[in-house]
């Protein structure tokens, strides 16, 4: 059965559907062929350019595979090609196969670990054996089960965070340790005593427990459960689930944490709500459903609230309560389940060393259990205690996300000869380029990891010499199909292989490339049709690794390969965009994420939020969904909304299926068209804001996109709110993402707040929920009061275009009268930004009855042509004049009474200036 599917595999050859994709993300189409050939082996080579983007094996189960494959060798291809092109049909419908992808109960070392229950830890501290140094404390801990040995370092790391490192102290061979997600960590002296409001860090002897406490509060314990378990290398061959072998034995890590007094509890996947809410009664976590699944994979039509693995992941997670934001980075590249249960916890459990410490009797607890594969346990605890300390320690440790570019919209083209960094002789594409260019246009275009196995190819031929393809088991070069057909693997995790990538961007290596073409990496879980689970088998070697122990980085390898590659053709000038699917902790240096191939449905506009939230909560602000989903066809309401919700997110396009019908907004009708032309409008327009506060986040690993705690964190009613946000900590956004919805219900922090309709101007108060009726040319959005936003408000064809144009302020003011913001420019597409100081950053406020301009950056060198043309001030009183300090004449303003709104036209004063605004 197994040899059949796997000939099927082999001998049907399929590509993807090519296109060519307008600025609105629909395609153009052109006509397809089929044509069935019998090689001499016997076995059938199928050759579809249908109109599909998906490969359909990768849907059908192994024993619709098999039968498939019969019925070919007993009727023929006539009979097959009908009966495929109807299973082709029935999977377009259907959703993801679950069959085809791994549970815990299928996965051996996490049903192995899932097995163990809350005991006695057979893990004893050899106390004796503690050393101490000026960075770290070793200590020795003996499994007294099998008398193995493990090693534990703990590092008391800078800002409030402390590293806990467990491996074999004498293995086998080494076991993987995770090299390029974290930057350069620096640590201080660790003693015993952590420093910082009475914070101490208690190791009991037996059975061995860790906890770090302050002043009477556990704050986190470590295998309080007695679940820690180290799998030890043996030298024996084991076989898991999947029919994967392992070369050196079974080996797998895991690690109980526990939080006290939380309850909010987030980690980070893509199709997952962003969090848990954990009441302080009862498990909300239903007990009995999979872990959640940290596996990078290329999941054909996935489903919604479902812990399955997805196309990229980050083993962070992020618990929050009115007293305290803590943080857990789990540094492990395998596959790695996480067991999340919620209960209470009385003084007993912590143990008699910790008589000390007070414990409630009922106190609320969150059980967080971790389970890799291979590798070795590395945790990093982030204490806070506020949620900016805590973006900050993760910052610190994995980077911030990259300062974007000015272009917004993009011309997306897929080519067909699925020969990447080639161009296809179709068209005069340097023609096509300049064309662009004159337009002020950008091009992306796709580069994917795997490479087309032919000798008339000059990328294959040079990575087969210079042997950089992954090697499969026995050493040979590891081969998989993909859109090409058979493919090789670059092994991105060669610091020789990335190199060489890198310089193949080149505009002398990449014919026909110039400076405004960008890339978009996808497929890079990997993906493999015709593998495991659809990617990459896991004894797979990358150098002396196993493909199992580094799969979570490949797709992060990819972008940066691929993103050095952009700032090295321009010698280092330039900054990149590299759009990526898979990605792990630290993808955010190197570019963008979508949360892939959606479906256009209610549902997935809803869950779009959660998912760009948690990513955002993980370092990665640079995410957006597919606006219309990529698969199915959208109502006209729901393209709609949905236009008005993706101009509201960090990253905003639109892309679609090549078998949806055609999606430009002009072809739904007139009232629509203007409806969407609106919400595109209104993010042009907000393009400042949005450019200040990527600015931010690259500075100070802060999210652009924000659940409504982190701003508001000792407000209890927005722990658990998912349908709305915050866009830095100036605009709320609550998206209408229901069918027919004629209101919506939407929360507005913070006590004592002020917030603005900002297309009304109509005032609210803050700590209230909001009815709001709706129709489909309204989005509730709302300003805090005391903010000042800068807008563009001039209308143009790209965001190039509108380099120069004035600035309009809106200032909204709170209930004292005041307001405040920043202002930031840079040339928009370099790093002198960086290397030269050539930014431009302001502090604009308003306050008893002025409004001034100062620079926040005195050291910095640059000009702009910008000015501002308008200050619009909201919640304010009427003046008897306005006069800009210096000048000789009054300036113009006009004052709506009803709305409370001042408007002050014309103060014609360069944006990079100092400035006054006196109001009388």
């Amino acid at each position: 059965m197994t040899k059949n599917v796997h000939t099927l595999i082999y001998f049907l050859k399929i590509k993807k559907s090519t296109s060519t994709t307008h600025l609105n993300g629909t395609h153009a189409r052109r006509p397809r062929r089929a044509k069935f050939t019998r090689r001499q082996d016997g076995g059938f080579q199928w050759q579809v350019l249908f109109r599909s983007d998906r490969w359909v094996f990768n849907s059908l189960s192994n024993s619709v595979r098999t039968r498939l494959v019969s019925l070919c060798e007993v009727c023929g291809v006539v009979i097959f090609r009908w009966v495929l092109l109807i299973v082709l049909l029935c999977v377009s419908a259907r959703a993801v196969d679950r069959s085809n992808f791994k549970t815990c109960e299928q996965s051996a070392f996490c049903k192995r670990q899932r097995e163990l229950k809350p005991g006695r830890s057979p893990y004893r501290a050899l106390l004796d054996t503690l050393e101490l140094s000026d960075s770290r404390i070793t200590l020795q801990l003996i499994n007294d089960n099998n008398k193995v040995r493990l090693l534990l370092e703990l590092y008391r790391l800078q800002g409030n965070m402390t590293r806990v490192k467990i491996n074999e102290l004498k293995p086998l061979k080494p076991r993987y340790e995770v090299p390029d997600a974290t930057h350069t960590i620096r640590t201080n002296s660790l003693v015993l005593s952590l420093g910082g409001k009475d914070q101490r860090l208690i190791v009991s002897a037996q059975p061995f427990r860790l906890d770090i406490v302050e002043g009477p509060q556990v704050l986190v314990s470590l295998n309080s459960r007695g679940l820690l378990a180290f799998e030890h290398l043996r030298a024996r061959k084991d076989t898991i689930s999947h029919k994967i072998s392992s070369t050196v034995g079974s080996m797998w890590d895991s690690l109980k944490s526990i939080f006290s007094s939380f309850s909010t509890l987030m980690l980070t996947q893509t199709h997952l709500n962003r969090s848990v809410p954990l009441n302080s009664y009862c498990v909300v976590f239903l007990s009995g459903s999979d872990p959640y699944r940290l596996y990078n994979l290329d999941v054909f039509q996935y489903e919604l609230h479902n812990p399955m693995a997805l196309y990229g992941a980050v083993p962070v997670l992020i618990s929050h309560s009115t007293d305290r934001t803590m943080g857990i980075f789990w540094l492990n590249a395998a596959e790695t389940w996480v067991d999340i249960s919620s209960n209470t916890a009385g003084k007993m459990m912590f143990g008699k060393i910790l008589d000390s410490v007070q414990v409630s009797s009922e106190a609320p607890q969150t059980d967080v259990r971790w389970i890799s594969e291979s590798g070795i346990i590395d945790v990093f605890i982030m204490l806070g205690p506020k949620p900016a300390d805590v973006f900050t320690q993760y910052a610190s440790l994995t980077g911030t996300q990259t300062h974007r570019e000015r272009f917004h919209r993009t011309l997306l083209c897929i080519r067909n000869s699925q020969k990447y960094i080639v161009w296809v002789k179709i068209i005069d594409f340097p023609l096509c380029q300049k064309s662009l260019v004159f337009l002020s246009l950008q091009l992306v275009a796709i580069v994917d990891p795997h490479i087309r196995v032919d000798s008339g190819y000059t990328i294959h031929n040079e990575i087969l010499s210079k042997s950089f393809y992954v090697k499969n088991k026995d050493g040979g070069d590891y081969e998989g199909w993909c859109w090409p057909g058979n493919s090789g693997y670059p092994d991105f995790t060669n610091p020789e292989m990335r190199a060489w990538w890198a310089s193949k961007f080149a505009y002398e290596q990449y014919e026909g490339s110039m400076e405004n073409q960008y890339v978009w990496n996808d497929m890079n879980e990997p993906s493999v049709f015709n593998g495991p689970e659809v990617t990459m088998h896991k004894d797979a070697l990358h150098g002396g690794w196993e493909h199992r122990d580094v799969h979570n980085l490949y797709g992060l390898y990819v972008q940066k390969a691929t993103a050095d590659g952009l700032v090295e053709r321009s010698g280092g000038v330039e900054r990149p965009f590299v759009l990526t699917r898979a990605f792990f902790a630290g993808s955010q240096r190197y570019g963008a994420v979508w949360t892939g191939d959606n479906a256009a449905e209610w549902g997935h506009l809803k869950i779009s939020i959660p998912m760009c939230l948690s990513l955002g909560l993980a370092g990665i602000s640079f995410c957006g969904a597919d606006v219309g989903g990529f698969f199915k066809h959208p109502s006209a309401e729901l393209l709609v909304r949905w236009y008005q919700a993706g101009a509201y997110q960090p990253f905003f396009r639109a892309h679609a299926h090549i078998d949806t019908p055609r999606r430009e907004p002009w072809l739904f009708g007139p009232e629509n068209t203007a409806l969407i032309r609106e919400a595109i409008r209104q993010r042009y327009a907000l393009l400042p804001y949005w450019y200040q506060l990527f600015y931010n986040a690259h500075r100070t690993g802060y999210p652009v996109m924000r659940p409504l705690w982190v701003e508001y964190p000792d407000d209890v009613a927005t722990f658990s709110v998912e349908d709305e946000y915050l866009i830095g900590k100036d605009l709320l956004v609550h998206p209408v993402t229901d069918e027919g919805a004629t209101a919506v219900t939407a929360y507005l922090p913070g006590k004592g707040e002020v917030w603005y309709d900002v297309h009304t101007f109509q005032k609210h108060d803050g700590e209230q929920s909001l009815y709001i009726p709706v129709t489909m040319s309204s989005i509730p959005v709302f300003q805090r009061g005391g903010s000042i936003i800068c807008r563009k408000d001039r209308v143009r064809r790209s965001s190039s275009c509108m380099e120069n144009d004035p600035y309009t302020l809106y200032a909204a003011l709170n209930s004292q009268g005041s307001a405040e913001g920043e202002l930031y420019i840079d040339d928009f597409h370099t790093f002198n930004f960086e290397k030269a100081k050539q930014f431009v950053h302001r502090h604009l406020s308003f306050s008893a009855n002025t409004l001034s301009s100062r620079n926040l950056a005195p050291d910095s060198q640059f000009s702009t042509a910008s000015w501002i043309e308008k200050i619009v001030i909201i919640g304010g009183s009427q003046p008897s004049s306005a006069t800009l300090k210096n000048a000789e004449s009054a300036l113009e303003f006009e004052f709506d009474s009803t709305l409370a709104v001042l408007t002050l036209r014309k103060p014609g004063v360069n944006a990079a200036a100092d400035w006054t605004v006196i109001l009388r």
